[in-house]
Parts: C-alpha cells; sequence; structure tokens
C-alpha cells in the first residue's frame, strides 16, 4: 500500500506563503537545514507550487538514471530559454539524444587535453600583469580568465586583442549577471515585458549573437580547414544520415558552453583559491608537491595524473562550495519512489549542495578536509552522494573541460603566487543558478618566496560559515 505524502514531514512554513520566504532568506542554509533535521523525501511548498527536495542517493540515480525518460528540466531553467536557446543544457527528448550524440566526440579526452596550452598560456599571461602587493578582484579576475579560455578553444577568437572581444566578455557577463537576479526573483518578470532590464538584456544578447553568427558563417566559408577548436568539431559533426547542425543549433551550443561553462569554472577557481587562503597548511602542501612534481616549469595536462593533491584539494572544494546548488526536474507520469505515489507534474528538487553536506556521508562536513579523498573514499561512496557536475547521460558535457582547466590555472598560480584575503571581509556564498560569493572578495597577491612569511603571520579574518 502506497503511503501519502501529506505524511511526509519537512519545514511547516507559512500558511499562505509556505516555505518561501524562509527559503528566499538564506536558501543555502535552508537547503543544508533540510538534510540535517528532516527524512530523505523533505516536501516544501512555495506559496502554491508544491515540491520535493530529495536526499537519498539511490532516489537521485531513479530520477536521473534509470527513470529519466520520464522526467523533464522544471520550470526553473526556462528563465534562459532565449539565451541558451535548444542547446543541450535546455533541449529534451529525441532532439536532445541527437544533438548529445552529435557533440561528444568534441569533448573527448584527447581533444579535451589539446586545450591545456591555452589555459596554461592564458594563465600566464594573466600573472605577468600582477604585482607584488596588489588587491585583486578575485571574481573578476576568474571571469575573466576563464572567458578568455573558453573563448579561444571554442571559437580560436582572443577576447584580449581587440574592442570587440573585450565588448564580448563584458556583454556575456552583464547576461549572467542577469540570469543571477531572475534566479533569485520570487516572481521574475517575463523578457516579453519590456522593461529597461528586459531591453537591455535582449540588446546584449542579439549583440552575442551577432558575433557568433560571424564567426560560423567565416569558418563556413572555409569547409575544409579545422582549426583545432570546438566550432571545427560541431561543424564537421554528423549523424547518421550526414545531416549537419544549422546555424541556430551551433548559435545554441556555443551560447550553452559560454554561460554554463564560464560560469562553473569561475566559480570553483574563485572559492578554492579562497580556501587555500583560509587554510595555510594545506596550501603549504600542495606547494610542496607543486615544487617536487614541476619545480620550475610550466604544467601540463600529462602531469596532473602526478598531482594528487591538487586533485583532492580541487574535489574537496567542489564539494564545499557546490558550483551549482540545486536542479530541479519535473515528472511528466505518475511515479511511485520509496513507498509514496507521486502525481505527473510533481516538482523534484536535487541539490548537491545538500547532498555535499550530509553527515551520513561526510564526516564533519562543514571542514574542509583535502585529505578526506586519500584511499579509497570516494569508491565507497554512494554514486550520488559527490555530484559538483550532476551524474547520468545529463550530466555537464564539459566537466572534463572545466577539471582540467581549473587545476592547471591553480598550478601554475600556485607556483608563483599566494593570495591572501584582504583585511576586514566576511565572506558568505549567496545563491543562484551558480554560487558565488555574495559580497565579492578581495584578495592580496604576494609573490611566492614572501609567501610563507605572509601565509605563517596571517590575520585571523572574519568569515562567515558556508552556510
Amino acid at each position: 500500500m502506497m503511503s501519502k505524502l501529506n505524511t511526509l514531514v519537512g519545514p511547516k512554513g507559512h500558511f499562505l506563503w509556505g516555505n518561501l520566504w524562509e527559503f528566499r532568506k538564506d536558501e543555502l542554509a535552508f537547503l543544508t537545514r533540510c538534510v540535517q533535521e528532516y527524512g530523505e523525501i523533505v516536501p516544501l511548498r512555495l506559496v502554491h507550487l508544491p515540491a520535493y527536495l530529495l536526499l537519498n542517493p539511490d532516489h537521485l540515480e531513479y530520477v536521473l538514471i534509470t527513470r529519466r525518460q520520464d522526467f523533464t528540466k522544471s520550470r526553473m531553467y526556462r528563465l534562459m530559454d532565449s539565451l541558451m536557446g535548444n542547446g543541450l543544457g535546455l533541449s529534451e527528448g529525441d532532439f536532445w539524444l541527437h544533438q548529445r550524440r552529435l557533440i561528444q566526440p568534441a569533448f573527448h579526452r584527447e581533444r579535451i587535453e589539446a586545450y591545456a596550452q591555452i589555459m596554461v598560456d592564458h594563465t600566464e599571461r594573466m600573472l605577468s600583469t600582477w604585482q607584488e602587493a596588489q588587491t585583486l578582484d578575485i571574481i573578476a579576475t576568474a571571469m575573466n580568465l576563464t572567458l578568455a579560455i573558453t573563448v579561444k578553444a571554442f571559437l580560436s577568437y582572443d577576447t584580449e586583442h581587440d574592442a570587440e572581444g573585450k565588448g564580448i566578455s563584458e556583454a556575456l557577463k552583464e547576461v549572467a549577471q542577469v540570469i543571477t537576479a531572475r534566479f533569485r526573483s520570487p516572481i521574475p518578470l517575463p523578457e516579453t515585458i519590456p522593461t529597461p532590464t528586459n531591453r537591455r538584456y535582449r540588446k546584449t544578447v542579439q549583440g552575442v549573437e551577432a558575433f557568433i553568427y560571424r564567426i560560423i558563417q567565416q569558418r563556413r566559408a572555409q569547409p575544409d580547414e579545422d582549426s583545432g577548436d570546438l566550432l571545427s568539431a560541431l561543424l564537421q559533426a554528423q549523424d547518421e544520415e550526414g545531416s549537419r547542425m544549422t546555424d541556430q543549433q551551433l548559435r545554441d551550443e556555443i551560447m550553452t558552453t559560454f554561460v554554463g561553462g564560464t560560469d562553473t569554472s569561475a566559480a570553483s577557481l574563485l572559492w578554492t583559491w579562497y580556501l587555500l587562503s583560509q587554510h595555510p597548511a594545506v596550501e603549504a602542501k600542495l606547494v610542496a608537491e607543486l615544487d617536487a612534481v614541476l619545480g620550475d616549469r610550466s604544467p601540463t595536462a600529462a602531469d596532473l595524473s602526478n598531482l594528487p593533491y591538487l586533485d583532492r584539494v580541487y574535489t574537496e572544494s567542489l564539494r564545499y562550495y557546490s558550483p551549482g546548488p540545486l536542479l530541479g526536474r519535473e515528472a511528466t507520469k505518475d511515479f511511485e519512489l520509496d513507498g509514496y505515489h507521486f502525481p505527473a507534474g510533481a516538482e523534484l528538487w536535487i541539490s548537491p549542495w545538500a547532498m555535499h553536506r550530509n553527515p551520513r556521508y561526510y564526516e564533519a562536513p562543514d571542514e574542509f578536509r583535502p585529505e578526506r579523498w586519500e584511499g579509497d573514499f570516494a569508491k565507497q561512496l554512494p554514486k550520488f552522494a559527490y555530484m559538483p557536475f550532476s551524474h547520468g547521460p545529463r550530466q555537464c558535457i564539459g566537466n572534463g573541460f572545466v577539471k582540467m582547466e581549473a587545476k592547471l590555472i591553480l598550478a601554475t598560480v600556485a607556483q608563483r603566487f599566494h593570495l591572501e584575503l584582504a583585511p576586514g571581509q566576511i565572506v558568505e556564498p549567496e545563491f543562484s543558478m551558480t554560487v558565488f560569493p555574495k559580497h565579492g572578495i578581495k584578495m592580496l597577491v604576494t609573490k611566492r618566496r614572501a609567501a610563507s612569511r605572509s601565509v605563517q603571520h596571517s590575520m585571523a579574518i572574519p568569515v562567515a560559515s558556508p552556510v
């Protein structure tokens, strides 16, 4: 006999608004409290919208893999329809499967590793502009670097060499800010309403589109040329019937990689820099490994397998500050889960942020401990207890690119510089499509030879809890 959904226990909420105001007050703390205080299916209500937060790895596997065909992306993703179009991030069904198969070869490991030199070169170019005791806006630093790498690797275009390139960089950052504001709004206004923000947003998107279409047309005029970038791979991709992607499909996939890849890469970088600044022993151990393996030379993709501590630091950073805090799915038909009957249309929430703070799977989950990933810890975890890039067929197709990029950048920077949190800041993560610091982060640059003294005598800085 099926249990009734109204027997599930969750946060009580207001009789009219449900859990909306409690959730909006501090979304990340709310998700963490749910995993700590309630069961593995937590009923929620945001005004008229019921939702169910799933916290059992087996339940997540059921939704994302076993019965994935019975679930679509939830309505929260529709905020990005005009931006990302029908790219992999938003498309569904047979079209999504067709596109995934068409695009997958462009993200094979060998092709991704060919971008390693671009990643290191851009990082070293950035470091050549850093000065001793300089104060950096670390969000802008991470965004500018990852966007420049993405555009170069995917389009063979250097955003730093002309005014148009710099304008595209600024436009993509503005687009990301608008999407963040919409995601955080309890009642986001449709794009069709001609507010000043919406008009400016549409104009900005159109400008980026024009840039992408111009690059596509230039490449189509040289059909036999392979630039070794993502666009070349997409232009050459064809299905079993010999069909290739239209300009619109190419535009949607490129825009998806710009928006999704840049934000995730930048967020994972800046949080790792911040965590290293707060854990000098971890930073010292990382630097010692880099010195032993690399000496004075720049890292390569081949070096990453010989840098296990770097991998543990980055893995733990993704756990501690999950870039994407919440995924949403909507049931297309009735289904049963753990003895409960869910109706078609049920909204299901999957939170990597909450799963990564589940004390059932992580000892002291609110502590930053790269050492927890030593030995067989990762193999012993349930698959869906760690999911910074999701899992299953719909996991981020570019996660290999993002991970390699972040580790090469971290290694290149740590060889030369120590980043220290500027005094007087309280760093607080903010819930959105991608988790960034609410008030920004300013960090001081110290060259490596002086870094050891800086680490040893760093001031105590007030730091907010991650939740």
